[in-house]
């Protein structure tokens, strides 16, 4: 009985050991990083680019783990995680999320390769994020019934334009560009244009496919959106009655926004997120976002649409797309001025 008792006591100790000794290994091989593995935290949607990813599986065998929530949230959650994280990359929908991160020191600095492979606009000076994909703020108008569009978004609080117009204050890219026109025209001027336009009968969306539908069924005249959402209607309809119109060279309403990526100080392994920004910047990348979700393509040798006026004509503000990241103070002004709840 004794023999038994002190063979059972030995094996436990064995037991207790191997699981001691296996904790210690696994501790050290996350600590070694997985250079198969990537964990992304995308502000974009899955709808977007999770068939890009699926491509990045199959050409590199890199296993991907995505988090897939609005990019402030995620921006949120990578500030209050820090060295935590167990996040790889941030790929983000607007420059202003990155530059937080950044700000913060949760990203790190990208090989000079990598950046120099956009223009200078589309990349952080430190190198700490990089776009990969631009969309330009257009008027979409209908081509029945506006022979003689605006020139400018200031245009349209005019009496000519009463109840013809859509925006949807709502949405990110709108909120972008309304903080580019308070860091460009100034608080006073942008405050006189949103509330310009509430006089002026502007009519309200939830988003901005909405506002392009509401173009063609003749519901309004002109709308305020992305270039790229004209595409997914002209996809299904040729003639679908309407386009694009590009206003305010120079100004907030010739914006250019980016979606971007940056790789976090957190990473277990810097091999699969680099390996991850190679890709998007990629030709197949690149070429991606052309053909599929119809942006611009920022890195060079892949050009634009031939529908778009190629990027390196557009004239957009000269504003460090880092600070569209005050967000805060435009959804302050878009409510005291009604525009939002």
């Amino acid at each position: 009985m004794c023999n038994d008792l002190v063979r059972w006591r030995c094996a436990l100790v064995w037991c207790l050991v191997l699981i001691a000794l296996s904790a210690t290994l696994t501790t050290a091989c996350a600590s070694n990083g997985d250079a198969n593995e990537l964990i992304i935290y995308s502000g974009r949607s899955e709808t977007l680019v999770g068939p890009l990813i699926e491509r990045f599986e199959e050409a590199t065998g890199i296993a991907v783990r995505i988090r897939y929530a609005g990019t402030a949230e995620l921006a949120s959650a990578l500030l209050e995680e820090g060295d935590r994280s167990p996040a790889d990359v941030f790929y983000a929908q607007d420059a202003g999320a990155l530059a937080a991160l950044a700000e913060g020191g949760l990203v790190q600095a990208l090989p000079a390769d990598v950046i120099e492979r956009v223009p200078e606009p589309f990349a952080d000076a430190e190198g700490r994020w990089v776009a990969t994909s631009g969309r330009a703020r257009v008027l979409i108008i209908s081509s029945e019934r506006v022979p003689n569009p605006p020139h400018s978004v200031f245009d349209l609080v005019n009496e000519e334009w009463r109840g013809r117009v859509g925006w949807a204050p709502t949405n990110g890219s709108f909120q972008a560009f309304v903080t580019a026109m308070r860091q460009i025209h100034g608080e006073e001027a942008t405050e006189a244009w949103l509330r310009g336009m509430l006089a002026n009968d502007v009519v309200t969306f939830p988003g901005n496919s909405p506002i392009v539908q509401a173009v063609g069924d003749g519901e309004i005249d002109v709308g305020l959106v992305n270039h790229y959402y004209l595409f997914r209607f002209t996809a299904e309809n040729p003639d679908f009655p309407a386009v694009n119109h590009f206003t305010d060279p120079g100004s907030a309403g010739g914006l250019v926004n980016i979606a971007g990526v940056a790789l976090l100080t957190a990473a277990a392994s810097d091999e699969p997120g680099l390996a991850f920004v190679r890709f998007l910047l990629s030709e197949e990348g690149q070429t991606y976002f052309r053909a599929q979700t119809n942006e611009y393509p920022v890195a060079s040798g892949v050009a634009a649409r031939s529908e778009l006026t190629p990027l390196d004509q557009l004239n957009p503000p000269s504003l460090a797309l880092t600070s569209l990241s005050d967000l805060e103070g435009t959804l302050q002004l878009l409510q005291q001025v009604g525009a939002i709840p």
